[in-house]
């Protein structure tokens, strides 16, 4: 194997005043290089980029490989991208070693101050939940060191009628107060991974954050329960748990909830939705029988997913390039689904939770896509508070969204955007939830090549806050400085830094 070509990814001073841009009033926006394909083995085309900024670093992940920087200095803490199985390999979990695992997430549990790195686990045939939390808040530390486990799944999952295991696709964690909340998609191998329900879990937080090693077992409902063994697709996929930002938690009472997209019924002739789905997660360790899970249908104003196409529901491949017209390539919007993260605040006056998806807000035969948001409020069963929907014009595509808010009540909100005649960039709006202001959008990064040798884009990316001030918002998305062509692989990740002038 090719040993891969590494750089140091320190930025000087004067480089990055370059990087400083007007973003409005008396704040500034600083970006910097993260992880690109060049530095990691075996890069692969869906990068899943997402990171989480703690209280010295800022971490990255991308599909296997993860790397962090100081928050001031912007200096790598590694000299090059770490494999994302690291922590399993020094725990000696030969479960979560290797490629093909994939989807890993990097986060800050704000109540703790620990690291999070977690990701799907694939040996021989059987499945495994891997998370690793650190002993510390400083990844720096001499006495750095990661509580690694890997949680079979293999039961949990189910099976189809020919005995094969569904594949636990797209898995997103929140941290809560009393436990780490996961969700899977169950994902039907022997049927062109279609989606046939869904899993989420509750972990043991308290255990895992002192090192446990036997952490209590996991509390897990499905949709439909019992899965069933023949599933039909499945239209409330791909849950997203809340994830707390600040440092006030939850009430000690407070159930974690999760949120889904309600896509239109796969009939051949709908194309609108005017529902989202509230999965209400109800814990209870002591007496695990008494825990329950359900949801709850919220109306919300009327929306077509991100490039849904009536006759295939699960292809949203629609976002142009501006070399789209010669390549006949288009990238994917992943229009399906709610995307990371559901954001909680409690500002204790009340309790905020925020999320984002694409939609389409083209007319006839223009699919352009826009970025709907929602936030939602109230101390039992939170309720759509307000919502809206960023379009910025009539051409490009704007898509793949995170959001978050500061502890002034000021929303951001990133994106990629591209169009017919622009190469796929990185966007993000601002705007005040408490005095409802318009979104203004501000420029990340223009990019410089279309990616014309698959539909795959991101999967995902993610906004957060910093937990020391509680008003930075770090974001983090891919981009490509060339086209990308044949069988390369040249995709690169831009990581961004702003604060809201209001946010004191």
């Amino acid at each position: 194997m090719t040993k891969p070509k590494m750089r140091l990814l320190l930025v000087s001073l004067a480089a990055m005043s370059s990087l400083l841009t007007p973003l409005y009033a008396h704040a500034q926006l600083t970006t910097f290089e993260g992880i690109d394909a060049s530095q990691v083995t075996g890069a692969q085309f869906d990068v899943d980029p997402n990171g989480a900024v703690g209280t010295k670093q800022y971490m990255e992940w991308v599909n296997d490989f993860y790397q962090a920087w100081n928050k001031t200095t912007l200096a790598p803490v590694w000299s090059t991208p770490q494999t994302g199985w690291q922590p399993w390999i020094n725990a000696n979990m030969p479960n979560c070693y290797g490629f093909g695992g994939g989807d890993g997430l990097v986060m800050f549990d704000h109540l703790a101050s620990r690291w999070i790195i977690a990701k799907r686990g694939v040996q021989t045939g059987s499945y495994y939940y891997c998370v690793a939390i650190s002993n510390t808040d400083d990844l720096t530390s001499s006495s750095l060191k990661w509580y690694a486990y890997q949680i079979p799944l293999d039961s949990i999952l189910g099976s189809n009628s020919r005995g094969d295991v569904y594949f636990p696709d797209w898995p997103k964690l929140g941290t809560w107060w009393n436990a780490y909340y996961v969700s899977f998609d169950l994902e039907d191998i022997d049927n062109g991974y279609q989606e046939i329900g869904v899993v989420a879990c509750a972990l043991d937080r308290t255990g895992m954050l002192a090192g446990s090693p036997n952490p209590r077992t996991p509390q897990c409902f499905s949709d439909p329960s019992p899965i069933p063994l023949n599933g039909s697709l499945y239209d409330s996929h791909s849950l997203i748990p809340a994830d707390v930002d600040g440092t006030t938690s939850p009430s000690s009472s407070r159930h974690e909830f999760l949120i889904s997209i309600e896509n239109p019924p796969n009939d051949g002739i709908s194309t609108t939705s005017n529902t989202v789905n509230l999965w209400d997660f109800k814990l209870s360790w002591s007496n695990p029988a008494s825990t329950t899970f359900g949801k709850t249908a919220i109306a919300v104003p009327t929306y077509t997913p991100g490039c849904y196409d009536v006759t295939n529901p699960v292809d949203t491949i629609c976002v142009p390039e501006s070399t789209t017209k010669s390549t006949g390539n288009s990238i994917d919007s992943v229009g399906d689904r709610m995307m990371p993260r559901l954001d909680y605040r409690n500002f204790g006056g009340y309790e905020s939770f925020l999320v984002s998806q694409s939609v389409q807000t083209g007319t006839g035969s223009n699919t352009q896509t826009g970025i709907r948001w929602y936030e939602f409020r109230g101390s039992g069963t939170p309720a759509l508070y307000q919502s809206g929907t960023i379009t910025h014009g009539t051409a490009a595509y704007r898509f793949m969204p995170s959001m978050a808010q500061d502890h002034s009540g000021n929303a951001a909100v990133g994106y990629s955007m591209s169009s017919s005649t622009t190469h796929p960039g990185i966007r993000a709006s601002r705007w005040n939830l408490v005095s409802k202001t318009a979104p203004v959008e501000f420029n990340v990064l223009n990019g410089a090549g279309d990616q014309e040798n698959t539909y795959h884009w991101g999967d995902y990316t993610s906004m957060t806050v910093d937990p020391v001030d509680d008003c930075t918002f770090w974001y983090v998305n891919q981009y490509l400085s060339a086209n990308q062509t044949g069988n390369s692989i040249s995709w690169k990740t831009r990581i961004s830094k702003f604060k809201i002038a209001s946010c004191q």
